[in-house]
């Protein structure tokens, strides 16, 4: 027996479960006062919101999976064979593999370098070493987004100090991802406490829409003004992920592979990321 064609199973949701009336109507006056309203294809319906909740239980265990044997020595070519293997295992993909063109399962960045570092059998984790996993999982059509960082080793004060920071971050995103918040709430929460904190926030990097694909809208920046951008209605799938560095925000992209970004000024970054569903009551992290 074949598959069922994912693509067309997950659109038909849209047709078959509506969105509640009570929503309907809360969108149309914030839009009467003049307040920026999704698309209603970025309310997920429930089966879709299933189906995300499926590929984001997968996403999570993959990065316990890493969390089992990343270590010291190891090359970052060995994680994602890890990523690999554990997927492929459940039945999953993983979303990265060939994104765009990305040659790897999975994205692996070390110390200054922000996102979309690739995996390689030459790159080695050494001792005190900060490194964030990025992976993607999809699973029958739909996508679920997390990163983690890891400290290898004995880690300097400052690194850890980021490490944390960035964390509570992320934490502060998701209290301001609140149902009828806007977009602009959640960057501002990230990027006061991350001045407070004498760091910096990438800015031309962000969150983003996902679920029925790998990047939605809306775009998530992690810098923003209360009351901005686009209002976070229940249903809405997102992902809140801030790149905080250590020092300036400027960042910089590899000329030779075209991929990984790093800070302009060779100091430490950090990033953590869940995927959230905006809830009636507050939202729910699906990567947990």
């Amino acid at each position: 027996m074949s598959e069922p064609n994912y693509d067309e199973l997950k659109l038909s949701y849209f047709k078959t479960e509506p969105i509640p009336e009570h929503i309907r109507q809360r969108m149309e006056e914030c839009r009467k006062r003049g307040m920026i309203i999704p698309d209603e294809t970025l309310i997920k319906r429930p089966s879709q919101i299933e189906g995300i909740r499926k590929a984001s239980e997968l996403n999570t265990g993959v990065l316990d999976e890493v969390q089992k044997y990343i270590r010291d020595g190891m090359t970052t070519q060995e994680i994602d064979d890890i990523v690999a293997n554990f997927t492929a295992a459940h039945g999953a993909t993983c979303a990265d593999f060939h994104y765009e063109g990305f040659p790897k399962h999975v994205c692996i960045s070390i110390n200054d370098e922000v996102c979309h570092g690739i995996p390689s059998r030459f790159r080695r984790l050494h001792d005190g070493d900060i490194v964030n996993v990025d992976v993607t999982t999809q699973y029958h059509g739909y996508y679920g987004d997390a990163s983690r960082m890891y400290m290898i080793g004995q880690v300097s004060e400052e690194r850890r100090r980021l490490v944390e920071a960035t964390k509570k971050c992320l934490d502060l995103g998701q209290a301001a991802a609140q149902p009828w918040a806007t977009v602009g709430d959640i960057g501002y929460a990230i990027q006061k406490y991350a001045r407070s904190m004498g760091y910096t926030v990438v800015r031309e990097l962000g969150g983003h829409g996902v679920g029925l694909d790998l990047h939605e809208d809306p775009f998530i920046s992690h810098v923003g003004k209360p009351h901005t951008g686009m209002v976070l209605v229940p249903g809405m799938v997102i992902t809140i992920e801030p790149m905080i560095n250590a020092g300036k925000a400027a960042v910089v992209i590899d000329p030779y592979n075209e991929w990984t970004i790093s800070t302009k000024d060779g100091k430490d970054s950090a990033q953590w990321e869940h995927t959230f569903l905006i809830t009636e009551t507050g939202n729910e992290i699906m990567t947990a």
